[in-house]
């Protein structure tokens, strides 16, 4: 299902610029604020809190601008896909935090499922190369 001309090529490409740009975003963030979001870490148990929060946003770096450029197309919505498959269960555990949160957490731990299902469309569609993309890819 090749998305290649016309209006669909566009509208594809402004879905990946919104996609990657924001998760490249949030990757970003995860660097800027490295010792909040360390101490948010720790305290759902998460191991070698520090080093997971600065992987986890170079995960979302590498998969967001990879989905923007149509760069590694499959690893990168791979990476992003196994980044929340991940971290969604395990930070918005809606479900074992005090009453005063669960609507926090069940809110973070359904957009995070929608984003989930986001990256898993680019994961099926990086089979074919992607218009106005850099279309490098490892042949997967």
């Amino acid at each position: 299902m090749a998305i290649d001309a016309g209006l669909g090529a566009i509208g594809f490409l402004v879905a990946r610029i919104l996609f990657g740009g924001l998760l490249a975003f949030q990757g970003l963030n995860h660097f800027q604020n490295a010792d909040t979001m360390s101490g948010y870490a720790q305290s759902k148990g998460v191991p070698a809190a520090r080093a997971s929060v600065l992987l986890s946003g170079g995960m979302l770096i590498f998969g967001g601008l990879g989905i923007v450029l149509g760069v590694f197309p499959a690893i990168t919505a791979g990476a992003v896909a196994v980044f929340l498959l991940v971290t969604t269960p395990m930070m918005h555990d809606f479900w074992a935090v005090p009453e005063d949160q669960q609507q926090a957490e069940m809110t973070n731990f359904i957009k995070n499922v929608e984003l989930l299902g986001a990256a898993l469309v680019f994961l099926v569609l990086s089979s074919d190369p992607w218009a106005y993309a850099l279309n490098v890819s490892l042949g997967l």
